[in-house]
């Protein structure tokens, strides 16, 4: 995908881009190109000693037989996707509750995707798979090629363990962004690419559709159509027994949208919550997570951002208004999550990126504005990260809980709320470091405006000792409301800790680890307060002696490649190496890059002339001055990557290059946005970034 520079506006189309030839994907120029610049990884981190052993150390990790095996049930049957060394591309298998609790759990393989490649000669990719209730008999299979984005859905038999021939009838969606989800057996909601017209400027589907079996899809009832400046349109049946029911999605932007009941005559009916809000439909209950402030009736109390509301649904959509507050934020909390059972719903806490379960019993029968029971989780640490999920939200009250940290591998228990016993841990992840000597410590920065800016720190524990600056690695992300917490990684422990590394996670804005208010603050004209935590961040770890900027490596991927990206070139004196993975950095052309349009929420649109103001203060791509003595960079990126184009990546490394700069770049063929499509991939992407590190920043071999 290329952009037609005739469609840029003025002030866009003056920019002088020598490089615009590297966003032709598979242009036989652009991958000579990508060619040479691998070669010259390869002879410059390929080739060090220790890079074999890192790659090999971190592939034994992520192969591992010992690895926790998560798992989902679906009737009878956990199930669950398994890759290892014989298993490259990925195994679903499944076992019952019974086997699981053993040490060696009985497997049966119901769908070998490496085997499936073998025999048709392709490249899948697991997507993922919906069952459907309430027999279980069938699936939905969604494979990509090679990692992307746009995937295929095909029907699949539970109990002859094949596919089902679209020539027998079987459901097929053919390559697209899109989805397909079942209504009934013989029905499902699909949205997919239906010829021109049929996607939104974001490239994702405008409409769903009903389609029943044994008719051609295009033939499928057109449910609901979106505007084409929509982010993207689809539909769900709620299997519950008993509260059956059709919900339609209408995506506007990446934090606006509407939801809508599906009545039995084709109707549609909106429930009327704001463009932000989030809701949850369980039986008899609706769930409102607020993004701003709501106040449902003139007159009546308001709610603030980030509140968590509970109503009887049908008396909601009759049009009252008696709400439960379930959750409101304080300044040091917010809402990390939450999951239903059949009788509980049970809610996280982040509180200062801490979590903390806590169990809500709603009243029955369903009574709106009515108080709902809290009680505690019963077994779980107040320390590390906490995920909470519900085994089966339809029939039981039991939720599977993780819980891990930086130095204690993840431990897997089933617990059932409100019955008051203790989590039976079922499996735990090996340990594959050594983490004596090393110390998790949690610190706060001062940002440029005064604001307090959480980080984990991760390290030896003499870091307070006069031992000089040590190698440390400093991570990001700071967009889309997304939190990062604190879990165990084999992976960096093997790579960078347990040779002597330091590794800091930051906690920046534009991130959800306070809540919505905490996003919100860094959107667009604001970016610059993401860019200003991170930079006190790393400021606060040279004044605290942890480090020095020549021993100061920076890293992050998408819109966390977009951070990287921006350090590089606003404090490039602060970092002795920078490294940049599926990146956003030509913030003057994103928007027209494939997904680009659905991040306009997040950045701004460019195509505006004010908007372009500010967002040319946070495009490195623009930015990058040759005058300037910038730090190593690595640039990794991916061919199949249909969401943040690869020629990002691309054009800037081209740009340092011929500013005569020290940039180093590595674009795998497979992966899509991930950056690798199975284990080998990702440890040969991994230990391409703690090599390049520990080569810049001199840590231990």
């Amino acid at each position: 995908m290329t952009i037609d520079d005739a469609t840029l506006p003025a002030h866009l189309a003056a920019l002088a881009d020598p490089h615009t030839w590297l966003e032709e994907v598979e242009g036989e120029e652009a991958l000579a190109w990508v060619r040479e610049r691998n070669e010259h990884a390869a002879r410059t981190l390929e080739s060090r000693p220790g890079f074999a052993a890192t790659r090999e150390a971190i592939r034994e990790v992520l192969d591992s037989p010992d690895k926790i095996p998560q798992v989902v049930r679906r009737g009878p049957w956990l199930y669950n996707f398994w890759t290892d060394a014989e298993h490259p591309r990925g195994l679903w298998r499944r076992t019952t509750p019974e086997s699981y609790r053993t040490e060696s759990p009985e497997w049966e393989d119901v769908l070998d995707i490496d085997a499936l490649n073998e025999a048709e000669g392709e490249d899948w990719v697991w997507h993922g798979a919906d069952v459907l209730r309430p027999d279980f008999r069938r699936a939905l299979v969604a494979l990509s090629h090679g990692g992307s984005d746009a995937d295929v859905t095909r029907e699949f038999d539970l109990e002859r363990l094949e596919f089902v021939s679209p020539a027998d009838g079987g459901f097929f969606r053919p390559e697209a962004k899109g989805s397909l989800t079942w209504i009934d057996e013989d029905t499902v909601f699909v949205s997919t690419d239906f010829g021109p017209g049929s996607l939104t400027e974001s490239g994702y589907p405008r409409s769903v559709r009903r389609w029943r079996r044994g008719t051609p899809m295009s033939e499928a009832e057109l449910v609901y159509e979106g505007r084409p400046d929509d982010l993207y349109i689809w539909a769900v049946h709620d299997h519950t027994p008993g509260f059956e029911r059709d919900l339609v999605s209408r995506g506007i932007e990446f934090y606006s949208g509407e939801e809508f009941l599906l009545r039995p005559d084709g109707s549609l009916e909106l429930i009327e919550v704001p463009h932000s809000a989030e809701i949850g439909l369980h039986r008899e209950w609706l769930v409102i997570e607020l993004r701003e402030e709501w106040a449902p009736v003139e007159g009546g109390p308001s709610y603030p951002a980030g509140s968590l509301l509970a109503a009887a649904f049908e008396d909601f959509m009759a049009g009252r208004r008696e709400l439960t507050v379930l959750f409101t934020p304080s300044p040091t909390t917010s809402l990390a999550g939450a999951t239903w059972t059949r009788h509980h719903l049970v809610i996280t806490v982040l509180d200062d990126v801490t979590h903390r379960p806590v169990v809500l019993t709603p009243p029955e029968p369903a009574v709106g504005g009515a108080a709902w029971e809290r009680s505690e989780l019963a077994g779980v640490s107040e320390l590390g990260t906490i995920a909470v999920g519900a085994v089966d939200r339809v029939e039981s009250d039991d939720v599977w809980l993780v819980q891990t940290d930086f130095l204690t591998p993840s431990t897997l228990s089933v617990v059932t709320v409100g019955g008051g016993e203790e989590p039976e841990v079922l499996k735990s992840s090996p340990a594959f470091f050594d983490a004596s000597g090393l110390r998790i410590e949690q610190h706060f920065a001062r940002s440029a405006d005064g604001t307090r800016v959480p980080y984990f720190q991760v390290g030896p524990a003499d870091d307070a000792a006069p031992r000089g600056p040590r190698p440390t690695l400093l991570y990001g992300y700071g967009g889309f409301e997304v939190s990062l917490t604190p879990s165990y990684s084999g992976a960096l422990g093997r790579a960078w800790l347990a040779r002597g590394g330091t590794y800091v996670l930051a906690n920046i804005r534009g991130g959800g680890e306070y809540g919505p208010s905490w996003h919100q603050s860094a959107l667009k004209e604001n970016r610059h307060r993401a860019y200003e935590d991170f930079e006190a961040v790393a400021r606060d770890l040279v004044a605290r002696g942890v480090t020095d900027p020549a021993h100061l490596g920076i890293q992050g991927g998408s819109n966390g490649g977009l951070l990287t990206g921006n350090m590089l070139v606003r404090v490039p004196e602060l970092f002795g190496a920078v490294v940049i993975q599926v990146p956003l950095l030509d913030m003057a052309r994103y928007s027209r890059l494939l997904a680009g349009a659905s991040w306009m929420a997040e950045y701004g649109d460019p195509d505006d002339p004010e908007q372009w103001e500010f967002i040319r203060t946070f495009s490195p791509y623009h930015l990058l001055d040759e005058s300037v003595d910038y730090p190593p960079v690595l640039l990794t990126t991916s061919t199949r990557d249909d969401r943040v184009h690869p020629g990002h990546a691309r054009k800037l490394t081209a740009k340092l290059l011929a500013a005569g700069k020290d940039v180093t770049y590595y674009e795998n063929i497979e992966g899509g946005h991930g950056g690798a499509a199975d284990n080998k991939q990702a440890a040969h992407m991994a230990a391409l970034v703690y090599e390049f590190l520990a080569q810049r920043l001199g840590l231990e071999a």
